[in-house]
């Protein structure tokens, strides 16, 4: 009984070329071809995280506004796809506020509506960029452009 339609081969299989093959060199340089996003800095990032050092709380949603500084006050990230919020990844720097303890744990853990926390956080960054640029002795063009 005959199973393929192929009979004996009447010349052998000839041998392949390493030539066909990539080389390490061409490799490589595929490799280096990739283009890589630029991660800031330290020191970029941190001087957003600095000005928000000796302020008041902008979030104001646990806490009555004041004018002093709390000493409870951080810098609370925004947390809006956005202002490049994805996965574990924080959102960039300039997109920060200052807030205390309490209103930091309301954004980042209560059970309010999506849509309020939205809105809190965006007047809150809506206060603080032009304060934020006067500390920091940047233009508001100049920091749109970045």
């Amino acid at each position: 009984m005959k199973r393929s339609g192929f009979g004996p081969r009447k010349t052998p299989m000839s041998r392949g070329s390493w030539k066909s093959s990539p080389s390490a060199a061409t490799l490589k340089q595929r490799s280096t071809m990739k283009r890589r996003v630029k991660k800031p800095t330290v020191a970029e990032g941190s001087k957003y995280l600095a000005a928000c050092r000796n302020e008041p709380c902008f979030l104001n949603v646990k806490c009555p506004w004041t004018d002093w500084a709390d000493p409870t006050v951080v810098d609370c990230h925004s947390n809006q796809a956005i202002h490049g919020k994805a996965g574990a990844r924080k959102a960039d720097h300039k997109f920060t506020v200052p807030g205390c303890a309490a209103c930091h744990e309301w954004l980042d853990r209560s059970g309010a509506p999506w849509e309020q926390k939205c809105a809190v956080f965006d007047g809150a960054l809506a206060r603080w960029v032009p304060r934020r640029a006067r500390k920091m002795g940047i233009t508001e063009e100049a920091e749109c452009s970045q």
